[in-house]
């Protein structure tokens, strides 16, 4: 295998494993999540499978880019941001549907809404393609805050 290939697919896969057990963490057919109270603007459950797919395709993407457009201490640098940003962004369904708790995901993703604006905003000076194609991510976590937010507070007695 090229090894020009192997950073690519390293990255990839870190995505995909981050999908998949953000995947297994959320569960929308729980009793729990059945009775949360939610605003009537939320998107339907359908919507979300879609989305993401198409997001962590574009986070993937960044990341590749970001890798081939850096090196040294700058490259370990961001590829540390990028996989915190996937930690942080795991940990919000874990906290969300598996803790149960709609106010614990919601400190948690406005700390994943603010590692996505530093992760644009360090990729910034190398690649304004890396770091316009994390602005959809931004702007659907942002959304998802005040989701997230408004479900908190509709259930603040439950």
């Amino acid at each position: 295998m090229h090894l020009e290939i192997l950073p690519t697919l390293v990255i990839v896969a870190a995505v995909g494993l981050t999908a998949a057990l953000g995947a297994l963490a959320t569960n929308p057919q729980s009793a729990w999540y059945l009775e949360l109270v939610k605003p009537s603007w939320q998107p339907p459950g359908w919507l979300f499978g879609p989305v993401w797919t198409l997001l962590y395709a574009l986070i993937a993407t960044s990341a590749v880019i970001v890798w081939h457009s850096t090196g040294g201490e700058t490259r370990r640098e961001l590829m540390l941001l990028f996989a915190v940003n996937l930690m942080l962004n795991l940990a919000w369904s874990a906290l969300f549907f598996r803790a149960q708790s709609p106010l614990g995901g919601g400190v948690e993703i406005l700390l994943l809404l603010g590692s996505i604006a530093h992760l644009g905003w360090r990729c910034s000076s190398l690649s304004p393609v890396a770091t316009w194609l994390l602005a959809p991510y931004f702007a659907w976590v942002a959304f998802a805050t005040i989701l997230n937010w408004t479900i908190a507070i509709l259930n603040w007695e439950k």
